[in-house]
């Protein structure tokens, strides 16, 4: 049994691990619950195992659907590529829905968490007619994020201008200590310390540190940085926004809440936006736990 089978048993019991072939390689989801559709994505540098204070809670209304999101976890990992396509969140969304398709659901509810909710915010916007119910958790929207940066922005989330300089300079620097890299990003974007499940943080650090992890990560940076950014300008130009009910969660103690005026920035994204900030920093699902599942919990009854 790998670690990733382990954590999976012990965190997630009653969840179902599956392998879904997509056009471009294999997702992995671990799926449980029966009722309606919710497809839950993490962040970085995590996998699906984020979720597992939250996930359990939900199966008995919903089938959630836990995903590794492309170039993370046991999800396949395109490598460098040229263009940076192979990480823009239009191409991520469109393999999450296609994973979506593949178990059956043609609509559902979405959760999710920094990276993890770039993907999902793209996929509301590409795909209104697929998405009921969104909720994303401590992220601003790349173009808004780049605009409204500054020094202090900077310092503190350096890595959104570290991990997008050209291959291959960021991943040359991380190969001196990934682990080290990971756990100052694991670690440091919440005022105290985050109680992670020994286990899941052992899951995290080995499925994200190898060469081809470290890659997809700076891969999906420097899409965001030089493409989301253009897709984002051309929905703004064009008075695109999200249709579905859209309930926006941040940390109070984290960057994005310290930063950024959040619900001015996402009421210029949603038609119906409702906001929810949590008592944590950057890493709710795994700091906030009972507050974040509350607050799940009350918008998805509300709008099922």
């Amino acid at each position: 049994m790998t670690i990733f089978e382990e954590a999976d048993a012990r965190l997630l019991p009653g969840f179902e691990r599956r392998w879904i072939g997509t056009a471009h390689g294999k997702v992995l989801a671990v799926v449980g619950g029966t009722g309606p559709a919710l497809l839950m994505l993490h962040g970085d540098p995590q996998t699906h195992l984020c979720w597992h204070q939250i996930a359990p809670k939900l199966t008995d209304r919903f089938t959630v659907v836990l995903t590794d999101i492309r170039g993370r976890g046991e999800t396949h990992k395109p490598g460098h590529d040229p263009e940076q396509s192979a990480y823009t969140k239009r191409a991520m969304a469109a393999e999450q829905l296609e994973v979506m398709y593949n178990l059956g659901h043609n609509k559902f509810a979405l959760v999710a968490h920094d990276r993890g909710a770039r993907v999902a915010r793209r996929l509301a916007l590409d795909h209104p007619k697929a998405v009921t119910q969104l909720a994303v958790m401590d992220i601003i929207p790349a173009l808004d994020f780049y605009e409204c940066s500054n020094a202090q922005i900077a310092q503190d989330y350096f890595y959104f201008s570290f991990l997008t300089q050209d291959h291959p300079v960021p991943e040359t620097l991380i190969a001196g200590d990934p682990e080290a890299f990971l756990k100052l990003i694991l670690m440091g974007l919440s005022d105290n310390a985050v109680n992670y499940d020994a286990l899941a943080l052992q899951a995290y650090l080995q499925a994200n540190t190898t060469p081809e992890a470290i890659t997809a990560m700076c891969e999906c940076f420097r899409a965001g940085f030089h493409i989301d950014r253009r897709h984002d300008q051309t929905d703004r130009e064009a008075g695109k926004k999200i249709a579905c009910p859209t309930l926006v969660m941040w940390g109070e103690y984290g960057v994005v809440g310290k930063h950024f005026d959040v619900e001015r920035i996402w009421r210029g994204w949603c038609e119906l936006p409702e906001f929810a900030p949590m008592p944590s920093g950057h890493f709710i699902p795994e700091e906030a736990p009972e507050n974040a599942f509350a607050a799940l919990n009350g918008f998805l009854s509300a709008k099922a």
